[in-house]
This record gives C-alpha cells, structure tokens and sequence, in this order.
C-alpha cells in the first residue's frame, strides 16, 4: 500500500519499536484486556508528524511540488497500451503450477541477463511476486530466528521491516564518501559476528546511487571466504547507470554463494504487475536451488497471467527504460544548474539509479528542514530516513515530471539560502 505519489506506507511510519510497557498498563487499567500479537509485529504504528502533515496538505488541495516520486505508472510516462494484451494469454487458463516458474517465463529473464552479457541457465532461476518476497525467501534460506544479515548504510529502510517478519536482524555496515561513495571494508568486517550469514548489496545503492567496484567486491568476496557468508545483490538500478551498463552480479563470485535479485518494477518500470527473480551461482548453488524450489512450492504465489506476459513486458521493456533514463538525466542536470548559483548545497556524487542525495547545512533536524520545505510547497526526503544523520541530509528522486521538479528544487534552494542567512545573523557571524 502506498501513499499518494507512491510512497510507502511503511516508510511514512515510526521506527520499529516494541511497544511500551506503560502504554498496555494503561489499557489494562481501562478494563480493555490487549490482544496477543506477536512480537515480530510489535512495530509503532502512529503516524509521523511528516505524514501526518503530508496527507493533511493533499487532503486541502494544495499544490506541492513532489521531489519523492518514486512510482514511474504516476510520473507521466507513456505507456502502450498493448502491454495489456499479453495478460489475455489463453495458456493462463491452464493452471500449471511450476515453483520455480514457467519454463517460458525463466527464459525470458535468461535473454534480459544475455543482454547484459551473461549467459544465465534458467535452472539457477526462482521467479517470485517481488523483490521483497524474493528477499524474505533468501532469509529463510540462509538465517535461523536471531541470525544476522549486513546491510550497507545508508541504504533503504525496507530491510528492517523485511527481517523483522522473517526473525532476522539487520546489522548496518558503512558506506562513507570520499570523492565518492565506496565500503568501508575494515567497517564491514567489525560489522560481522558468529550469527552472520549474508552481505547485502544494493548495485547501484539507493539511495547513494553508486555501483560497487570490483575492488569493493573483492574485499566483499574476501570477507564472505573468510566468514562463510552468502552475498545478496539487488540490480533493481541496474539498468540506469549514468555512463555505461552496469555489470551483473549474475556472472558469479569465486568461491562465494551468490543471489541476485531483481524484477520488473524498475527493469520495466511497471511495479504493479508483481514480478520478480533470483538467481543462484556459486558453490552449493544446487543445493540452494532445491530448497528455495521447496519454499516457493510452499507458497506457489506467481500468478499465470504475470507469468504468461512476463516475456512481452521484458522484450518491451526498452521503451519506458528510455523514457526514464530522459528523465532522470533530465533532471539532475537541472539540479545541477540550479545549484551552481548557491553555495550551502552539495549535490554528491551519483552513478545510477533514480535519486540524488543533497548535503544541506545541518542547521536543524533535518524532519524539521522537511516540514518547514513542506509548508513551502515542496517535499523531499529527509536522509535520515535511508540511515544517514538527523541533520545535513536530504534525498531527493529524479524520477518526477521536469516541470514539477524544477519547481520543487527552486523552493528548496530558496528556503535553504534563506534559512542559511537567518542563522548565520543571528550567530553574529
């Protein structure tokens, strides 16, 4: 469930909590007896004062320039319309029920890899509803209840949510900037303890944006040899490289078991049809294969008609990529010009993706920057959100309408510049 323009609801939430033990005290006293949840789910659910106040301001009809965009079916692309005819595909009248996936279906996301370069068998393929399912899948695969997963950060917030519900934790692993963001190898490795089982990679990150290198991933394979670890790379970006094609994780890693993830909601920028992958390479590979044929079979939940059309919307997938890297390359460079003529803003580095991540003069919470951008007209992200500190931080999506977002950054830009001068004055400086 999403928010308008496509925010998630998750992320408009409190941060994962257990709740108080005050709070049920109280309803005791009240004579309200509370029910039994489990703990997995024993999350805050209020609303934030950002939502909050978001849903509020569309609610009154007022205008607000949205820098958060993050659904391409709402950002004005064209669409053919003719990618609805593949679901009429009579041969979803046939319930043929294949846990790993059709066989047609596996092959045609084996040619979107041969594209990139690497001939994948469609045996080491599992095909899942989403991205989300495909990681829930791999945790139970490689993780016993309090068992640990690295996630790079910043990063996105989905992760918490998705280990929670699986009895995985998540422990962050540093990415820093340095002429660009890259691991923090000895980072991740203090990172790493006896209940390890995984390293995630984002490639590109989201909300970084940057690719991992190669030497990146040799430090990464290193760490996986040495602490028996699986790696798991998301390539949801990978076709939206800046400069050049990215490269796939799908070629494999010496020596490490790896699982890569991706799907149509950004491959073909249609994240309603629920479709996505994992492919298996590395030692024990087979053996991997097997069990998460079994998890699958548990659920079977690849519908026939997503799996018929799967091929059409793939080979199509071109079109729309086309649109969105216009945009996108758009985008940023209007960014760029706006900010050339300020100097409290910092765009960082970025090599991929649909975001950019701004450095703002950490003058207050940046959830307060966001609300007082808000109230101006324009919303954004604040960084803490994907990981990064409280304050100096915001991200921005580059995936919005040019009009929209060129207005968007103007506001921001002014309020930033504004803000800047009032503390500086009264700081004396």
């Amino acid at each position: 469930m999403c928010l308008p323009g496509g925010v998630p609801v998750w992320l408009n939430r409190k941060p994962i909590s257990i709740l108080h033990d005050a709070a049920q005290a109280a309803e005791i006293r009240c004579g309200t007896k509370p029910m039994r949840f489990s703990r997995r789910t024993n999350w805050d659910t209020e609303e934030t004062e950002l939502a909050r106040a978001h849903r509020q301001r569309v609610r009154a009809g007022l205008p607000t320039a949205d820098l958060t965009a993050s659904n391409p079916t709402r950002c004005g692309f064209e669409y053919d319309p003719a990618l609805i005819a593949a679901l009429a595909d009579p041969l979803a009248l046939d319930y043929d029920p294949q846990p790993r996936g059709s066989l047609r279906a596996r092959q045609a996301v084996c040619r979107y890899y041969a594209d990139h370069g690497v001939e994948v068998d469609p045996d080491r393929l599992v095909l899942t509803t989403s991205t989300s399912e495909a990681y829930s899948y791999l945790f139970r695969l490689l993780c016993d209840p309090d068992c640990e997963i690295l996630v790079p950060q910043p990063g996105y917030p989905l992760f918490d949510f998705l280990a929670g519900l699986d009895d995985v934790r998540i422990q962050p692993a540093p990415l820093v900037y340095d002429h660009g963001w890259q691991i923090d190898p000895e980072g991740f490795r203090r990172a790493i303890t006896s209940r390890t089982r995984a390293i995630v990679l984002v490639h590109p990150n989201n909300p970084t944006g940057h690719f991992t290198k190669p030497w990146e991933t040799e430090e990464l394979a290193r760490l996986c040899r040495e602490f028996d670890l699986s790696m798991i790379v998301d390539e949801v970006f990978l076709d939206y490289a800046f400069a050049g094609d990215g490269r796939s994780f799908t070629s494999g890693i010496e020596g490490v078991p790896v699982f890569v993830v991706s799907g149509l909601s950004k491959v073909a920028g249609l994240p309603q049809m629920k479709a996505a992958w994992i492919v298996a390479t590395g030692p024990h590979a087979s053996e991997a294969l097997d069990r998460l044929e079994v998890i699958a079979d548990t659920f079977l939940s690849m519908n026939a008609p997503v799996q018929c059309a799967l091929p059409a919307w793939l080979d199509e997938r071109a079109r729309i990529q086309g649109q969105i890297r216009r945009r996108v390359a758009a985008n940023l460079s209007e960014l760029d010009r706006q900010l050339k003529s300020q100097q409290g803003i910092e765009r960082l580095q970025v090599e991929g993706g649909w975001y950019a991540l701004l450095r703002i003069p950490a003058l207050e919470p940046d959830e307060q920057t966001v609300l007082a951008l808000l109230e101006r007209g324009v919303w954004v992200h604040p960084g803490s959100f994907f990981g990064l500190p409280e304050s100096g931080w915001l991200v921005v999506s580059l995936l919005g309408p040019e009009s929209e977002f060129s207005t968007g950054v103007t506001l921001l830009i002014e309020y930033i510049d504004k803000h800047q001068v009032i503390n500086t004055s009264q700081s004396g400086l």
